[in-house]
């Protein structure tokens, strides 16, 4: 039996090519139109894993995703990054001079603001994901409509693609997590996602920041959130990554005494490779 993945969006979206990247293609996508609705599959035991975006190197962190990790309380198993290429794609036939409306993603968009600003006369709308754009012309034939996504949209709808790599930074990336009900221990892990409070006192972040340093253990990502109800009262959720096991053991020991509600939100096996 296969593996279930939910991902938020349509098959062809980039998520399912992070699904792919991570497990191969011998699995099942489970699609779902909103991310909350891959956590509450995820929760009843009805997917096996979620792929989630969390960041992208040009959008930033997805915040509303930071609250879903700390609602459900899932275990980050992995990560994916990929190489994000945007491509402009319309039915076969259909001209440059043809399309008078372009829709996708409201960050896909954002990622090719440079062409886009370049058309005249056509109508930008945000859509709910790349791909759905994509299956959306082809199943209405729409003649007058181009969808902005990656390759794998237009093989699998039958679109052509007009114009190639259309993302005005050629750096452009994203990072998804791989979230399960359990945790998946890694004999080589060499990254940690952790989350925690401090008090509100002048430095407690600092010290806690320190203790990172003080066993040579990088912090490669740190997003603050406002806990929900509380004045001037954060979440902090951190990336560390190591060299030596010993190292972060003893790292967060030390954290352990400067902080409220830490928690180890995954440890795994640091992954970046683009393509």
């Amino acid at each position: 039996m296969s593996l279930k993945i939910a991902i938020q969006g349509a098959k062809a979206s980039f998520h399912e090519e992070a699904a792919f990247k991570f497990f191969g293609r011998e699995v099942e996508i489970v699609e779902c139109d909103s991310f909350k609705k891959t956590c509450e599959l995820l929760k009843q035991r009805k997917v096996d894993y979620i792929v989630m975006a969390i960041e992208n190197s040009i959008a930033g962190s997805l915040l509303p995703n930071y609250n879903l990790l700390r609602d459900y309380k899932f275990h980050i198993t992995g990560e994916v990054y990929l190489n994000i290429q945007q491509n402009l794609m319309v039915l076969p036939g259909v001209k440059l001079k043809d399309i008078k409306h372009i829709e996708s993603h409201p960050i896909a968009i954002r990622q090719c603001e440079e062409f886009l600003s370049e058309l005249e006369g056509v109508r930008i709308t945000e859509g709910s994901d790349t791909a759905a754009t994509a299956k959306m012309i082809a199943e209405r034939k729409l003649t007058d409509t181009a969808a902005i996504a990656g390759t794998l949209a237009a093989e699998i709808y039958g679109l052509e693609i007009l114009e190639k790599r259309i993302e005005t930074n050629k750096k452009n990336a994203t990072r998804f997590l791989v979230l399960s009900n359990e945790v998946v221990e890694h004999k080589n892990a060499n990254k940690a996602s952790l989350s925690f409070q401090t008090g509100n006192t002048v430095g407690s972040l600092a010290t806690i920041l320190q203790c990172f340093a003080e066993q040579n253990i990088n912090l490669s990502k740190i997003q603050s959130m406002p806990v929900i109800g509380k004045r001037n009262e954060y979440d902090f959720f951190v990336d560390v990554e190591w060299k030596k096991q010993t190292d972060y053991e003893a790292a967060i020991r030390k954290v352990l005494k400067h902080s409220v509600n830490f928690n180890i939100m995954g440890e795994y096996v640091k992954n970046e490779k683009l393509y």
